[in-house]
């Protein structure tokens, strides 16, 4: 019995050396790195920056680029640049003009013009731009998950067509700066 518990009690110590690396080197497993993830350096977005905000949305999640014009209760036009994403939100960038070419009493497009001039710089003067911002009367004009921009020039309009719709027929960021 004496020689078994003697093979025991060295088997034990042996034992009790490797684990606790009395001496003896045991290859330890190293965890291995987590696997890295590539996150493109630029993302493909379309950015559209106005005095009212900025617009930005991914080339990628633009569905389609619209323009088209209408006319409100006879006496306004409205030219409109649309675009509708893949998210919650669509995008609407419009311009407002008197849509009447000749007023009441035959007053023409040039007096009109004059008058809609005085009102701008009156409110210019007076130092409130309502006049140039989105306007809504709640809840007629009041959309749902529809981000609006009003702009002053159908020119401005057309840049932002062309460059949306460039983006999005090539798949190629860009940017579009309107000053009002």
């Amino acid at each position: 019995m004496r020689p078994i518990l003697i093979l025991l009690f060295l088997s034990t110590a042996a034992f009790a050396q490797k684990s606790t690396g009395g001496g003896a080197t045991t290859a330890t497993p190293t965890p291995a790195p987590p696997p890295t993830t590539t996150v493109p350096a630029t993302r493909n977005l379309w950015t559209c920056t106005l005095p009212g905000g900025s617009y930005q949305v991914l080339v990628s999640a633009m569905l389609s680029v619209s323009q088209h014009e209408y006319i409100v209760d006879g006496a306004a036009r409205v030219t409109e640049v649309n675009i509708d994403t893949a998210g919650q939100f669509a995008v609407r960038f419009y311009y407002i003009e008197p849509a009447v070419t000749a007023g009441p009493g035959g007053i023409g497009a040039a007096t009109l013009g004059k008058v809609q001039s005085v009102l701008s710089d009156a409110a210019d003067r007076s130092g409130t731009d309502a006049w140039k911002k989105v306007v809504k009367s709640y809840p007629t004009t009041t959309h749902a998950r529809t981000i609006e921009y009003r702009v002053s020039s159908k020119d401005s309009l057309t840049q932002i067509f062309t460059s949306a719709a460039n983006s999005q027929a090539t798949g190629k960021p860009d940017q579009v700066n309107v000053a009002n």
